[in-house]
């Protein structure tokens, strides 16, 4: 029941984003040596292997948006964030992954922030806004549920989106009585 629930906090009404907007991916997952012996995947591929990616963007001040993707590639980063944000936002942060990179060629207010070089914040440029997001969805997943299998991570994903973007409202629950 819980995954139907679930299901139904799709975000179906969504509006696109507008004003500041941050986008950023994150990996969901347990490191394999943290896993029991037979349940190891030993893939070749060191830290990232047995992690899901999820991409997402948010409005300051505003609304969430993330889906899970199979991989990172720079035309997966691209469509999700023309779909994500409309014609009249004012700027797209981002880090320095270079799927972006085409953003401002395409006409869309972009800046960067460098991670690699320790820089955070430059004025108005910054992604802590959507890191806020992911801390609050990875410890959701480590804390609530303690593991969530990668089938059912888009589910547990529009949860979080869900409770992000009905944060302030009252009648969270009527909201989504109401979408069944």
């Amino acid at each position: 029941m819980c995954h139907r629930i679930r299901a139904a906090m799709k975000n179906t009404e969504f509006g696109k984003l507008m004003g500041e907007v941050e986008a950023d991916e994150t990996w969901v997952g347990g490191k394999d040596k943290n896993r029991h012996w037979n349940k190891r995947s030993h893939a070749q591929g060191g830290y990232l292997s047995n992690k899901t990616m999820v991409i997402g963007a948010i409005s300051r001040k505003g609304n969430v948006v993330c889906q899970v993707i199979e991989e990172a590639g720079f035309q997966t980063l691209n469509n999700f964030v023309r779909e994500a944000i409309s014609d009249k936002v004012t700027l797209v942060a981002t880090d320095e992954n270079p799927g972006y990179r085409h953003l401002t060629k395409a006409g869309i207010p972009h800046d960067t922030v460098n991670h690699g070089k320790h820089e955070y914040v430059r004025g108005n440029v910054h992604t802590n806004t959507i890191e806020g997001f992911w801390s609050l969805l990875k410890r959701g997943i480590v804390g609530t549920f303690h593991q969530v299998g990668k089938e059912y991570l888009p589910l547990y994903v529009n949860e979080f989106a869900f409770r992000h973007n009905h944060r302030q409202d009252p009648n969270i629950f009527e909201a989504l009585i109401s979408r069944v």
